[in-house]
């Protein structure tokens, strides 16, 4: 099913729900009256996020809301697909409500190798992107770390704990990602008690960075910032401290630096950028901690989401041409990068580089393109000004299922 609204016709209709005029939204934005005007009249289709943030503060509504969520995989009653159902079903079972006999005690325990190569079994889908294959998989994995984790004691179960709160994470992202942060944010609620139960302390750190993600997508930014910031804080590493533990605060960093771009805090997003980068400097190499990746490159393209998203396209396509290798990048990482190729070249009106990696974007992660609200609103953009009647764009928006 293909999305039938923009974001123009949903801010219109919010607005007129609430009895606002266009100037009285722009003023409580704080954003001219023309950029209101455009959005709503499909004029743009795409906004910088610190944009769209301020619009839904102002309406009284999750980001998210206004942005939209793709529906290409909801069934046409709008109800949850049934892989999607069940990993809601996963991260909150009927086990966890006093009184209820959910027959959990019937589900066999794997053996700890079982259940780690289960998990790593998951990382090349996720970073792919592979939305419908990890749904289908999570609620196994996670009925199985649960059963390990009931039936092992001391040391074992204290590793079944590990991949439980790793396993909760994969479900948090998945579920962020498609639109459902409530179910994300109780994934990492879980996520944090199985991590301080676990045999492995830098899994609450990885659960506090998911937890500043997902705030960011609520459009809680400074929350999301305030947890990222203060995380790295703590955990701050020293001269000596090993690549895995600067690589971990470099992610927070990046993290806070995303929510500190978004409430439009350049200033404290620019130290946040740099700090990060030099923790990369230090390490000297990319890493992939966690499935996770961090280093020089990450750093880098980093930089390039940062002066996008602060209105700078001439600065991100700068930055961007100095990344010279990103074959370190999981797919889905590399996608973003190239997405924000395309927003910058999209706002320097150089449409034919917009189309070209908007299209490396979509042979990089191409299941990923279909749910990312960005992509897509760029694409349907990019189409709109598309003269021709067969083109690279309008093959492009046919594959996403975008209509006209």
């Amino acid at each position: 099913m293909a999305d039938a609204l923009t974001i123009g016709d949903r801010l219109a209709a919010l607005r007129m729900r609430r009895g606002t005029t266009q100037e009285q939204l722009a003023e409580r934005a704080r954003l001219s009256v023309d950029t209101v005007r455009k959005l709503e009249q499909n004029q743009r289709r795409t906004a910088r996020l610190t944009t769209l943030n301020a619009l839904a503060r102002a309406l009284d509504v999750e980001t998210s809301v206004l942005v939209g969520q793709p529906t290409v995989l909801e069934p046409a009653n709008g109800a949850d697909p049934p892989s999607l159902l069940a990993l809601r079903r996963a991260v909150t079972p009927l086990a966890e409500i006093p009184g209820l006999d959910a027959g959990e005690d019937d589900v066999p325990p794997p053996s700890l190798p079982q259940l780690r190569a289960s998990l790593r079994s998951t990382e090349l889908v996720r970073r792919r992107g592979e939305f419908t294959r990890i749904t289908s998989v999570l609620p196994v994995l996670i009925a199985d770390a649960r059963a390990a984790v009931r039936a092992l004691t001391g040391a074992e179960r204290a590793s079944a704990q590990a991949v439980l709160a790793e396993a909760y994470q994969v479900a948090a992202t998945t579920l962020a990602g498609l639109g459902k942060e409530d179910a994300a944010f109780t994934a990492i609620e879980h996520s944090v008690a199985a991590a301080r139960r676990s045999d492995d302390p830098r899994l609450e750190t990885m659960a506090i960075s998911c937890l500043s993600w997902i705030f960011t997508k609520q459009g809680r930014i400074d929350d999301a910032e305030r947890v990222a910031v203060a995380t790295a804080e703590r955990i701050e590493p020293g001269f000596r401290s090993a690549p895995v533990d600067l690589s971990l605060w470099g992610i927070l960093l990046l993290r806070g630096a995303t929510a500190a771009v978004r409430a439009e805090r350049g200033d404290t997003a620019r130290d946040l950028l740099s700090l990060a980068s030099a923790a990369a400097a230090r390490i000297g190499t990319d890493r992939l901690d966690y499935a996770t990746p961090f280093g020089p490159t990450n750093a880098a393209v980093a930089a390039v989401n940062a002066y996008v998203e602060m209105g700078q396209p001439g600065r991100a396509i700068e930055h961007a041409q100095q990344v010279r290798d990103t074959s370190s990048l999981p797919p889905t990482w590399l996608a973003r990068h190239q997405v924000d190729r395309a927003l910058a070249y999209a706002d320097l009106g150089h449409d034919d580089r917009a189309v070209r990696a908007l299209l490396a974007a979509d042979r990089t992660a191409p299941e990923w393109m279909r749910y990312h609200a960005t992509s897509r609103h760029l694409v349907a953009e990019l189409r709109g000004r598309e003269r021709r009647r067969h083109s690279p764009v309008r093959d492009l928006a046919m594959r996403l299922h975008i209509e006209e």
